[in-house]
């Protein structure tokens, strides 16, 4: 019986990259009051991603969505 073959580091896929329209939508729902952790999990990205588009560390000129 073969052994199941290990990914190696450079065969993982890699993170989704947000857009300026992911932040607006990510600020609306912040602004609503939603859980980043919940948000992160919806854009497949780590939740650090969703606290830096909240303090403005990222996309900090894009305004909330309406």
């Amino acid at each position: 019986m073969a052994e199941p073959e290990t990914p190696r580091r450079g065969d993982r896929a890699p993170s989704y990259m947000l857009t300026a329209e992911d932040a607006a939508i990510i600020k609306a729902r912040i602004r609503k009051g939603e859980f980043l952790n919940r948000i992160a999990a919806d854009f497949d990205v780590n939740p650090g991603r969703i606290s830096e588009i909240k303090t403005g560390k990222r996309f900090a000129e894009i305004p909330p969505a309406v």
